[in-house]
């Protein structure tokens, strides 16, 4: 391997200064900013919808009904189709954007998806009076969101130094929320100053800016470099590692990097055989944690943070307030903001203690807001009980906080570094496609669910909310400060996840011989005993030991 000095063994590496790399090379942040805008081309779509439900012109084009008053309306079923298409879209987007992103590489398929949206959005910004013409443009849109969804995460993942992999694949929610607060400012601005097309036209005209950038800008940056590993370019690979930390090719911690990268290459890909699709639940430990992947995505919509964002102005409005587009704006930002937090929190305190918190918190809020909803509220005269809007108000900023600073931002970065790279992006889909298959049931079905039960609906989310924290901590091993293969050991290995944070990779003589061996190994290992003897030869010759010492691999995983 040309241009990085690899040492012999493992040990080599380890006598080497162990000085933690904490400079963020601005390459870094670039990367950061620039991936992060496929999540503020979502953002932006989410934040528009809610606000054309409400406008004048939207009304008189595509309503099928009228309220009491004679004026147009929506019914819950052309909302809901409306509103829901868009997470149809991206349903399939995400699970059709893992086997493309192998084949194209991560650079070239964040192109493919933009350009995607870019279409979608042409559809919707031509309509003239055909609803369906818009809810088509929002589900070829949503093709383009849900590839990104998978893309964004994935590729932050595998280029970022691990010290900060957390703050940085969260960036993807920070831009989320950047494009939902855009949105709604410029949903109020045409609300207001304008009459007719213009007032949903140019914010959907506006949208065509985000992912012309993306597209534009990835083009400077280079491909992710576990993808380009595992292509055989091996070079620009570490070319990519030693930029991203800011250090030299020979710099223990890239050696570092790349000899565990290699390591896993090599286990995955002893024996010769074809690796096929349905591996992501086969495979070593792949089962658990896809399954994992999909509840924490699913939980990530069902604590209710999208029954605010898709339906802030109706909501409101029943509130008694006077201007919903000002409370959406306020709850936009204080989504925005507070998102800031969640980058700091995830790489200071870790996933598991951040994601139990704001789960508990959450669970809180709902439940005081469900009840003041439901048992305080005037809701056929809501200004005969102002003090209970103006609660409901402060509680939903407060979950809000509690979800932008927590489950929104974190559940991307613990996806995203669950998986190995041989079955990342196929397990990524599918676990992003159970995030946008119940953010789709979430906005088809909130209008019926509201219609009947009004804020009692609230505690269907509080209760998701304190299962989220549950599973958290039963399931999800904390993953803080490690590279992608030390966390796939580790989940391998079936470390306790309580104990997950005390576990050293170093420390576990079991782990260092266990990433030698490739899933066939360990599973003969565990059926026979020539297995078992071919796994002790092969980890005293890594660690130096004479052969007729026992190891420690063999009898651990037997």
């Amino acid at each position: 391997m040309s241009g990085a000095a690899t040492p012999e063994t493992a040990t080599d590496v380890e006598k080497q200064t162990d000085s933690t790399v904490r400079y963020i090379h601005p390459r870094v942040i670039l990367m950061g900013i620039l991936v992060s805008m496929g999540g503020f081309i979502f953002g932006y779509d989410t934040g528009q919808i809610s606000g054309f439900l409400e406008m004048s012109d939207f009304l008189d084009r595509f309503a099928d009904q009228t309220d009491a008053d004679g004026n147009p309306a929506f019914s819950n079923s052309r909302s809901g189709a409306i509103v829901g298409l868009l997470s149809i879209g991206t349903l399939i987007g995400a699970i059709i954007a893992g086997p493309i992103a192998d084949k194209l590489g991560r650079k070239y398929s964040i192109i493919l998806w933009n350009i995607v949206f870019i279409v979608g959005v042409i559809v919707q910004i031509v309509t003239t009076t055909k609803w369906y013409q818009i809810a088509i443009g929002r589900w070829v849109a949503g093709l383009g969101v849900g590839g990104l969804s998978v893309l964004t995460p994935m590729y932050q993942s595998e280029t970022a130094p691990r010290q900060v992999r957390g703050a940085l694949v969260s960036c993807y929610q920070l831009f989320i929320t950047l494009g939902i607060f855009t949105a709604y400012c410029i949903n109020y601005g045409t609300e207001d100053d304008y009459s007719g097309a213009p007032q949903w036209r140019i914010p959907i005209g506006i949208g065509f800016i985000w992912p012309v950038v993306m597209a534009v800008g990835i083009l400077f940056l280079p491909e992710s470099p576990r993808w380009d590993y595992r292509k055989g370019n091996v070079d620009r690979a570490v070319n990519t590692i030693s930029k991203s930390y800011g250090v030299p090719e020979t710099h223990q911690q890239v050696v570092r990097e790349v000899r565990d990268i290699k390591a896993k290459l090599d286990a995955e890909t002893a024996g010769g055989a074809k690796h096929h699709w349905y591996e992501i639940f086969t495979g070593p430990r792949m089962l658990y944690r896809t399954i994992l992947g999909i509840v924490l995505q699913a939980l990530q919509q069902l604590v209710g943070a999208n029954y605010f964002f898709y339906y802030g102005t109706t909501i409101f409005t029943s509130t008694g307030l006077s201007n919903s587009y000002v409370t959406s704006m306020i709850l936009g930002g204080v989504n925005f903001g507070t998102t800031f937090l969640g980058l700091y929190v995830v790489d200071k305190f870790g996933r598991r203690k951040s994601l139990i918190t704001g789960a508990l918190w959450m669970f809180v809020c709902f439940m005081i807001f469900a009840s003041v909803g439901h048992y305080a509220l005037n809701r056929d005269d809501p200004q005969a009980t102002p003090s209970a809007g103006t609660a409901m108000i402060v509680f939903a900023c407060l979950f809000i906080a509690g979800f932008a600073s927590t489950w929104g931002p974190i559940v991307w970065a613990v996806v995203g570094e669950t998986y190995p790279s041989r079955y990342r992006a196929r397990a990524m889909g599918i676990a992003t496609a159970s995030n946008w298959t119940f953010n789709f049931l979430i906005s088809f079905f909130t209008p019926f669910i509201t219609a009947d039960i009004d804020f009692a609906y609230g505690y269907v989310f509080g209760g998701c909310c304190f299962v989220g924290a549950v599973v958290v901590y039963l399931f999800v091993c904390e993953t803080q400060g490690r590279s992608l293969e030390e966390i796939d050991t580790m989940y391998v290995l079936k470390v306790k996840p309580w104990k997950s944070s005390k576990w050293r990779w170093e420390d576990d003589l079991t782990a260092q011989n266990m990433v030698s061996l490739g899933p066939e190994a360990r599973q003969a290992a565990k059926r026979t005993e020539q297995a078992q003897e071919r796994r002790e030869v092969a980890s005293g010759e890594a660690n130096g030991v004479e052969r007729g010492e026992p190891s420690n691999a063999a009898t651990a995983t037997r």
